[in-house]
């Protein structure tokens, strides 16, 4: 696909192609998602660098999903020092620490964003969700992932239960220009097929409510919130 010539019109069309690709794997997470939600398991969401915006639009937002938990380490996020960020996503050992600290249980969903899949962070959490029965579903990107070198023991898809193929090619930013290739579309991607995940996680369940955030800024909505504020602050301390 030629990004370059119309980028908004190259832009649609892969999301497109991105919901189509991916149509019976959603139809399968979401009913694992209900699944959680109804037994009371929570949704454990975690990325490293850039990834991390994905991590936010899982959490405490509006529509969102009340019982997901960040595995998050501040030192992960660029804006605590970006190049630090980059090198702390390729430690080993970290990974560990935030799923022990989360307290995973079977029956728990675990959901790793990682563009390339192969820093030892995301593979690392994709391993440790395992060990912990909790089913793992990868954001990636296949071309990427299938393409970079390894930097652990495994590639995040070979460890999820599912992947969700954002079908970037490498190195996420698609439009090359004189300074370099810019239009990056990792976060969009990702950020999409999320919320492709809640809408049929909410048809399948019907007239079954189910725990979603709302807007803080509609009239209702605090006191709305504060009921999953009471329900989840013991399990997400971030809350």
């Amino acid at each position: 696909m030629d990004f370059s010539a119309d980028f908004g019109t190259a832009v649609r069309e892969h999301l497109r192609l991105v919901e189509d690709r991916n149509a019976a794997t959603l139809a399968a997470v979401a009913a694992r998602l209900l699944d959680a939600v109804r037994a009371g398991r929570l949704v454990h969401t975690a990325a490293a660098g850039h990834g991390l915006a994905a991590v936010l639009e899982t959490f405490y937002r509006a529509g969102g999903l009340a019982c997901v938990r960040p595995l998050f380490h501040p030192g992960l996020l660029p804006l605590h020092g970006a190049q630090a960020s980059t090198q702390l996503e390729r430690v080993p050992g970290l990974a560990a620490t935030l799923v022990a600290q989360a307290r995973v249980q079977p029956g728990d969903v675990g959901v790793v964003f990682s563009n390339s899949g192969v820093n030892a962070f995301p593979v690392e959490v994709a391993a440790e969700l395992r060990k912990r029965e909790a089913y793992v579903v990868a954001f990636c990107s296949r071309p990427h992932m299938d393409s970079a070198p390894a930097r652990s023991f495994a590639k995040l898809g070979e460890l999820a239960d599912a992947v969700l193929d954002t079908a970037i090619p490498p190195g996420d930013a698609v439009v090359p220009t004189a300074g370099g290739t810019t239009g990056a579309l990792s976060t969009l991607c990702a950020t999409y097929l999320w919320n492709l995940l809640l809408v049929r996680l909410t048809t399948l369940a019907g007239a079954v409510p189910v725990p979603l955030w709302q807007s803080s800024n509609l009239p209702g909505g605090d006191t709305a919130n504060e009921g999953f504020l009471d329900r989840y602050r013991a399990q997400v301390p971030m809350l």
